[in-house]
């Protein structure tokens, strides 16, 4: 999603943002009318998106390549939708439309709402069936397990979902949104207290961390899902384009170890794409960048430096394995990743 597209504004003061999505779920049982079964949806993302890069991390993860095909959109798109810029004749090859758009007004002629990614998409009609990000994620990991690889861990564990969902309430309003409220805020005032309330939320993750390897338990979970992908677009984007600039993510100890460590794992930083990110942020967001130059910098070959983490113990996967290596045809892009 985007600031525009997500219904999101800026009115003289704080950035708000339109949380209301398409709420139907694809469950085991069906009972919203689309069960779970491989071959039948495709889940549209776009690498630069935060939101939509928690689907690419949660699909790999849990191995769902073969059940949920995957489309992606280019970094950057008009004013009605991302589009399928990155494909041959900017067609998506499989639902064969040019804009995301067009599998809104599918299902909902006249859509009043944004465009998001991410977006799963019904093959069989062309139709979209839910851009809800939180909960596609969910639903990967507790409604599709009947298609989960051999070794998938378990992301969001029973007993330990009220922590996790406590955690990942105040992650998304203080962290993910708060980068946000920063870059967007209408008013000096607004910003100051967005800023403070970002780095406030930052200073306790870093010593909720210092101690342990992982936000909740002591293995990977939708938590840390949710924190990594602000995390690792903290320096490229968020700490000069959006004036998050107390400290960068590499001036942050705990934070930036914490963030090695989960993007040298198997399944996250494999689905980063510095270059797309980029790009977006900046040649999208015209309105604070109208130049739309993008940044050389940031350095970004210490993303595979040694972290010391695995010091505190915990087990990555817990009782499962890692992901095998991105499926062919899924990579990011040769000298778009750390180097």
């Amino acid at each position: 999603m985007t600031e525009t597209e997500q219904g999101s504004y800026v009115e003289p003061g704080e950035f708000k943002r339109d949380t209301n999505y398409i709420t139907t779920r694809i469950t085991a049982d069906g009972r919203d009318g689309y069960p779970a079964e491989p071959g039948r949806y495709r889940l549209v993302a776009a690498r630069a998106c935060p939101w939509a890069n928690r689907t690419l991390i949660v699909r790999r993860l849990l191995g769902l390549e073969s059940a949920i095909s995957l489309g992606l959109c280019g970094p950057t798109h008009d004013k009605l939708s991302w589009t399928f810029d990155l494909d041959p004749g900017g067609i998506d090859p499989v639902l064969r439309i040019h804009r995301l758009r067009d599998a809104y007004l599918a299902r909902f002629p006249g859509y009043p709402r944004g465009i998001t990614v991410p977006a799963v998409v019904d093959v069989l009609t062309g139709q979209v069936v839910t851009n809800d990000y939180a909960q596609i994620t969910l639903d990967f990991s507790l409604e599709w397990t009947a298609y989960q690889r051999a070794g998938a861990p378990e992301l969001y564990p029973e007993p330990l979902r009220s922590e996790i969902d406590e955690v990942d309430a105040r992650v998304f309003r203080e962290v993910n949104n708060g980068v946000y409220r920063c870059g967007f805020a209408g008013a000096q005032d607004a910003y100051d207290a967005a800023y403070d309330r970002l780095f406030t939320a930052l200073d306790w993750l870093s010593d909720r961390l210092s101690g342990q390897r992982y936000l909740v338990g002591d293995t990977i979970t939708e938590a840390d899902v949710r924190l990594f992908t602000t995390l690792v677009r903290f320096d490229p984007v968020y700490h000069g384009h959006f004036k998050c600039n107390r400290s960068k993510l590499t001036e942050m100890p705990v934070l930036w170890a914490y963030a090695r460590d989960l993007f040298q794992t198997p399944g996250f930083g494999d689905t980063i794409d510095f270059t797309q990110i980029k790009d977006h942020y900046y040649q999208v967001h015209t309105d604070i960048n109208p130049t739309q130059i993008v940044p050389k910098g940031p350095e970004l070959s210490n993303w595979l430096s040694p972290h010391h983490r695995e010091t505190l113990g915990g087990r990555p996967f817990g009782d499962g394995t890692p992901p095998g290596p991105p499926v062919p045809g899924e990579e990011v892009p040769a000298g778009h990743g750390a180097r």
